[in-house]
């Protein structure tokens, strides 16, 4: 089981430093009013994750600083989140530092690594279970107490409400997707209109790819064409000599006449005889240019019908690649994926029965899945009251009684509703469910709301009970309650503080306390004193033993610490506890 071990405290709130010491069990801390008590729940809160709060800065001091240590066991949630988080154990406890600055800043370390604020929020969870007045007034709501109820119940809620929550998300998922569909109907059959103009006038071009490439190519080659021809045929006579003027020089001629020099004696120079070769290539190569010069230049010929062809042609490209792509290809490629987006499109009519049938089926599996939701938190609300009114019992409320008010909002209409017992209600991502805690304090007294129905000592008594019984179903391995014993004395107190030690059988219990016969049943007790300047030092957070804690006991009792009757008073309350343990 984990356990808070001790806190460091600096510089916060009255305290300037001092080192609070806890133990397994119950530990009480007492001290007169303004001394400092409730700064070790603060600390505790921000060791926590707590919100960070400039003003507990102590004046004077830079920064407030909150050190604790917890021991934690091998393979726990916390130990295993601590570990996520980059954290070591130290001999098997867990260090946590938290720092507020007086500006503001916060800064948290975990096991020697600084981590969120976040991560510390995390453990709290698996690690603490804080109820003070905030935290009380927190449980009087109700979307709270249905949390707590889920939880008693455990599997018995936690299994049909997992299901019923997929099946809502799915629902959820299903009715945005059909009130997109429909409401945006106009302007899915604009762009489907829009689609179909578009893949018709490409469909009526027949664009092929490249095509524009290759067109541009030809429409430079024929709106040139006598200047090419006029260029080849220059070019063939230059290579080849002109056959009406036997006179002419011409490059096959004079590269022949130089390749007949250099053959009659390559015999003689190996190297002279590559240089021939080189001109025999020379000559081939000439021969072959041209050759093809002959040939391009009797094939080309000016054909204006075919110019006017080809403009044509890519007059009509052009006006695609203004409307859909840069180029044929970018403008094939809208096409394709304009007909998936069409296809998609003309299938909403489909796909809105679909989505309704879907949604429909879903609506009434909610429905099923709902009033097993309502059926099981009922048995358990039932269960939960039960033993809460016993817990009651034994605080000095024997004619108290509590239950759970399980009940449902009727809907408007039933498209916003789910039925549950033949009506059609509200749900939500929780259920249909409205749950409230009742108190009936007497008999005959109609049961109310909490909030309305207990006074403070009362109300201090129902919450102390509602944990009682979660420790049995939901533990957590430390409780802190901060004055949940406000508004409570005499007999009830006593019973009050047996009920917490019963508690700290299983767990560890610090409580705040003001009142003696709480006090009295700690296994611990500590006391906060101020000193005369009015801060709490080292010195100032002592554990009380033997005359000394009967002392803090009279002072308690009668605001002295010297009254024999008092001193009688606390003695007999020790005497009781220690029966009691």
């Amino acid at each position: 089981m984990s356990v808070l071990e001790e806190m460091r405290i600096r510089s916060l709130g009255v305290i300037d430093d001092a080192v609070v010491e806890l133990s397994p069990g119950f530990t009480a801390v007492t001290g007169e009013t303004g001394a400092g008590k409730t700064m070790v729940v603060t600390s505790l809160g921000l060791l926590l994750g707590g919100r960070a709060d400039p003003a507990l800065v102590r004046v004077g001091a830079k920064a407030a600083v909150v050190e604790g240590r917890i021991t934690v066991s091998d393979g726990d949630a916390a130990a295993l989140r601590a570990e996520e988080a980059g954290a070591e154990l130290d001999d098997g406890a867990l260090l946590i530092s938290r720092t507020v600055s007086a500006e503001g800043r916060s800064r948290a370390h975990l096991g020697g690594r600084s981590v969120p604020v976040g991560v510390l929020t995390e453990l709290a969870d698996e690690l603490v279970a804080v109820h003070g007045q905030t935290d009380q007034q927190g449980l009087l709501k109700p979307a709270r107490q249905r949390g707590a109820l889920d939880r008693y119940a455990g599997d018995g809620v936690e299994v049909p409400h997992a299901k019923y929550a997929a099946a809502y998300r799915r629902l959820r998922a299903v009715a945005t997707e059909l009130d997109e569909l429909t409401t945006r109907a106009r302007e899915r059959a604009q762009e489907a209109d829009l689609l179909r103009f578009g893949l018709n006038e490409v469909a009526a071009v027949e664009p092929l790819p490249g095509e524009d490439v290759e067109l541009a190519a030809e429409a430079e080659r024929l709106g040139h064409a006598e200047a090419l021809a006029s260029a080849a045929s220059l070019a063939h006579t230059a290579l080849a000599g002109n056959p009406e003027d036997p006179e002419s020089v011409d490059a096959t001629t004079v590269v022949a006449a130089a390749g007949q020099a250099l053959d009659g004696v390559r015999a003689h120079d190996p190297a002279l005889a590559a240089l021939a070769d080189r001109v025999g290539e020379i000559s081939i190569l000439l021969a072959d240019v041209s050759g093809e010069l002959a040939g391009y230049a009797d094939q080309l010929d000016a054909d204006p019908v075919r110019l006017a062809v080809v403009e044509e042609r890519r007059a009509a490209l052009t006006a695609l690649t203004r409307k859909y792509g840069e180029d044929i290809a970018a403008v094939l490629a809208w096409a394709q994926e304009g007909a998936g987006r069409l296809t998609e499109l003309e299938g909403d009519d489909e796909r809105i029965g679909e989505l309704t049938a879907e949604r429909d089926a879903l609506r009434a599996e909610l429905s099923v899945l709902g009033q097993a939701l309502t059926d099981a938190r009922t048995e358990a609300a039932a269960r939960f009251a039960d033993a809460v009114t016993e817990e009651l019992a034994s605080l000095a409320m024997p004619h108290a009684r509590v239950s759970f008010a399980v009940r449902q909002t009727e809907a408007a209409d039933e498209a916003s509703g789910i039925d549950i017992g033949g009506r059609s209600v509200l749900y939500g991502p929780s259920g249909a469910d409205e749950v409230e805690l009742l108190l009936a304090p007497h008999p005959g007294a109609q049961p109310r709301p909490i909030a309305k129905g207990a006074s403070g000592g009362e109300l201090s008594r129902v919450m102390l009970a509602v944990e009682v019984v979660f420790a049995g179903s939901d533990p957590v391995p430390t409780y802190l309650f901060d004055e949940v014993d406000a508004g409570v004395g005499g007999k009830a107190a006593v019973e009050v503080g047996r009920r917490l030690a019963k508690l700290a059988r299983s767990a560890q219990v610090v409580v705040v306390t003001h009142l003696p016969q709480v006090a009295a049943f700690a296994d611990r007790q500590l006391l906060v004193e101020k000193t005369v300047d009015g801060s709490v030092t080292r010195s100032g957070v002592t554990v009380l033993e033997g005359e000394d804690r009967v002392r803090e006991l009279s002072r308690m009792l009668a605001g002295q610490e010297d009254s024999e009757t008092a001193r009688a008073h606390a003695e007999e309350l020790l005497a009781t506890a220690r029966a009691d343990g």
